[in-house]
């Protein structure tokens, strides 16, 4: 299968961000079966040696250049923006980052008929997507996330910093959504609630969730059931979900977990923690970290891994990575969103907590119970094996691309 990847967002490294590890590892594995030409965008913090590094996982990297454009500052330069916005439906960020020279490259393919199937893992590069294409070749939309969705549920949790201005977005955003979706014969989401907005926006639409993986290469099993006190928590910490969730745990459980622990270690990894991360170092037995070279050390080392998210949704890449660490998890609903993990019939893979009391009852039993502690890990990192490598997670996305081509 002759397969055409865009991704505007340069997908190198993985360990850059979400968009970037899953297209990678898509990559990584699709190019091992089927013939895969990747076109991309690549600005002045591109090195020439990652573009080396990313030839080595397709068959051909066709890049353009990114022109940053600087941010408008001014009211007028927002008001202007919007009303463009409200005009033509596509939001000025899409529309900013435009490339004629780039349309032109993938027109041109599609009409001499270069590739079977046609795949987005950039949304806003529906630009470029004719609406006719599919009835010539499979054409696909990898959705990473909606953004519909993020303003919709800003505003149902109560997390909206500007409700205002969310309210508007959340209707100019489902306007754009349904009008773009419709151009792909297939779309995937990573989780089965963006599987429902889409539902939602376009009621005719062909989805499969597919989630993301995890590399076991570098995120192997720890071989000793850890005791100690040590908890650890992992996360960009710059991230107002992680910024919220690190400050509840430091500020409201470990002073609790303290109380009946008192040589218990709080470890806060991250890197760009902000001031407001900062300034919980200057806490009893509370430690952060910023950026690590090594994020499996420290996993490998804690007694147990809390994940206290509270804001956000979607399938967390941290929770699967202290899953296949083999330290015991204990998470929120939010973090373990997505995750077979308990119930009746489900083993016991982590353990869940949202109110303070939760919290003390999960820590304070993985602290004094080794028997737990290994069990957890041992099932986690079979949950893991077993539904989340990458090969795995490849395997659907081929099948979904392979059923979308036309005969």
């Amino acid at each position: 299968m002759k397969i055409l990847i865009l991704c505007s967002t340069f997908p190198y490294p993985p360990t850059k961000g979400r968009k970037e590890l899953r297209t990678f590892h898509l990559l990584e594995y699709l190019n091992t079966h089927h013939q895969v030409t990747l076109i991309t965008r690549r600005d002045r913090t591109i090195s020439d040696a990652e573009v080396e590094a990313l030839e080595e996982q397709v068959e051909e990297l066709v890049i353009f250049d990114l022109d940053l454009n600087s941010e408008p500052g001014g009211l007028i330069d927002k008001a202007k923006r919007l009303g463009t916005f409200v005009r033509q439906k596509t939001p000025p960020d899409v529309l900013d980052s435009y490339c004629p020279e780039m349309a032109e490259w993938i027109a041109q393919a599609v009409k001499e008929g270069r590739f079977d199937v046609l795949a987005c893992e950039d949304n806003s590069d529906e630009i470029y997507i004719d609406r006719v294409w599919h009835k010539q070749l499979g054409v696909v939309l990898n959705l990473h996330y909606s953004e519909y969705a993020k303003y919709k549920q800003q505003l149902a949790t109560g997390n909206s910093e500007n409700e205002l201005k969310d309210q508007i977005n959340l209707g100019l955003r489902k306007r754009y959504e349904q009008n773009y979706l419709e151009k792909f014969g297939s779309i995937i989401t990573v989780t089965s609630k963006d599987k429902s907005i889409i539902k939602e926006l376009e009621p005719e639409s062909e989805v499969t969730v597919i989630p993301n993986g995890v590399d076991l290469s570098k995120f192997s099993r720890r071989i000793t059931n850890q005791g100690g006190q040590r908890i650890v928590f992992v996360g960009n910490m710059d991230r107002a979900m992680n910024i919220d969730a690190a400050r509840f745990l430091a500020l409201e459980v470990f002073p609790a977990i303290c109380d009946r622990y008192p040589e218990a270690v709080l470890e806060l990894v991250g890197a760009k923690p902000t001031p407001e991360i900062l300034e919980l170092d200057d806490l009893p037995g509370i430690v952060v970290t910023g950026k690590v070279k090594n994020v499996l050390e420290y996993l490998h080392w804690a007694t147990v891994c809390v994940i206290p998210i509270r804001q956000g949704y979607g399938l967390r890449n941290r929770t699967l990575e202290a899953m296949a660490s083999g330290v015991p998890v204990v998470g929120s609903d939010r973090a373990l969103a997505e995750f077979k993990v308990d119930g009746s019939t489900v083993s016991l893979r982590a353990m869940r907590a949202n109110t303070l009391e939760e919290y003390i009852y999960a820590i304070g039993r993985l602290f004094s119970e080794a028997k737990l502690r290994e069990k957890l890990s041992q099932n986690a990192r079979s949950l893991v094996e077993a539904e989340y490598t990458w090969d795995k997670i490849g395997q659907k996305y081929e099948r979904v691309l392979l059923d979308s081509v036309i005969a």
